[in-house]
């Protein structure tokens, strides 16, 4: 493979260029969260265990990955979204609604990982290359790579019907939003495989994944679904929108940085990941249309699989040289401002208010 300049990158660059501790008002709700969820998996893997001990395993599977792990963002913003509103703190329904935003995402992800090929997920072996060893290790018949990844598409199956379960009793606004971001979820992935295959490199289009694959997902659905349950959703949805719009923007523009350039000690991904598969970042589209000579032929590298330690840098050199970074980050720093400053402005509670700045500021800058 190619290597050029900006070798200096992999070493010498720091994103993001600020640290934000993870903030009280994020462990408000996770730790509530993180508990329902357990006791729920655990009671269905004592369930579905006394049918077949065989079902124990991918249930524990699923179990280890959303109770292990997570930012939990998403019930973050919709415990906030809840409470803002005027929802009672301790209502156990918005933990329900954060359970199964964590759900959902566990679904995303399995399946995410399935379709990019990773290898890493949250520090560990993808499930679908886990139960692909399994089954070399066992040494059953067929091929490893089909079993892994049908038993990861059903794991991520029940993670759905999981999340589902858990809104049972949503308020009819709440499930009718609900429905809508799982399409906007998958209709964002469709259109980040296909640009992926087409190494797309549009602006325009890598902005738009952005928002639809992620952006809205994380933050401003969930505003609006802790709206709903708070029966406010009429009336605060625009303005918990000018807040979790361009603050999901600001999101996944620090996944594409954190992509590109993030230490998979902190990120659980390998270095260099999104690289590697091609993903029409933001990043990569600016960089693209300034890059000039040997810029392009390193640029024409990404979503090769055997991209080298060397050739990664050397890539991560293309988008500070060409002033990509610095634009993402001017970007990132004006999206979280606007955030801020519509939140400020929003008819919601103090309390709720200064939780939502916190959490902008760390979606901004966070290092994971």
């Amino acid at each position: 493979m190619l290597a050029g300049p900006g070798l200096y990158a992999l070493h010498c660059m720091s994103i993001p260029t600020r640290t934000v501790p993870v903030p009280a008002s994020l462990a408000a709700i996770a730790s509530r969260v993180e508990r329902r969820l357990a006791d729920v998996l655990d009671a269905e893997i004592d369930r579905w265990g006394a049918l077949d001990r065989d079902l124990v395993e991918p249930l524990t599977t699923l179990r280890r990955f959303v109770v292990s792990s997570g930012k939990r963002l998403r019930p973050a913003f919709c415990y906030w979204g809840f409470v803002g509103a005027g929802g009672d703190p301790d209502d156990p329904a918005i933990v329900d609604a954060g359970a199964a935003f964590e759900l959902l995402q566990a679904f995303a992800l399995v399946h995410d990982d399935v379709m990019d090929g990773s290898s890493m997920r949250r520090g560990a072996r993808t499930v679908h290359l886990g139960y692909g060893d399994r089954h070399l290790l066992e040494g059953w018949r067929g091929e490893a790579r089909r079993f892994g990844e049908g038993v990861a598409i059903l794991i991520g199956d029940l993670a759905h019907v999981y999340a589902d379960s858990f809104l049972r009793a949503a308020p009819p606004a709440a499930a009718a939003i609900w429905n809508e971001l799982r399409i906007e979820l998958n209709v964002g992935q469709y259109l980040d495989v296909l640009g992926t295959v087409r190494g797309a490199t549009d602006l325009a289009s890598a902005r738009r994944i952005a928002r639809y694959k992620s952006g809205k997902y994380t933050i401003e659905r969930p505003l609006h679904v802790g709206a709903a349950y708070a029966g406010r959703y009429e009336d605060l949805h625009e303005a918990l929108s000018r807040y979790g719009d361009p603050l999901g923007e600001a999101f996944q523009l620090r996944d594409d940085m954190l992509g590109a350039f993030g230490d998979a000690s902190v990120t659980g991904k390998p270095v260099g990941d999104d690289l590697r598969e091609g993903k029409p970042t933001s990043l990569l589209a600016i960089a693209s249309s300034r890059a000039t000579g040997e810029q392009r032929a390193l640029l024409a590298l990404v979503g090769s699989q055997d991209l080298t330690a060397r050739d990664i840098a050397a890539i991560q050199g293309v988008f500070v040289d060409t002033g990509a970074v610095s634009e993402l980050e001017a970007t990132i720093h004006h999206l979280a401002a606007e955030a801020i400053d519509a939140i400020d402005q929003a008819p919601i509670c103090d309390d709720a208010r200064g939780a939502l700045v916190e959490l902008a500021e760390y979606v901004a800058w966070r290092e994971r």
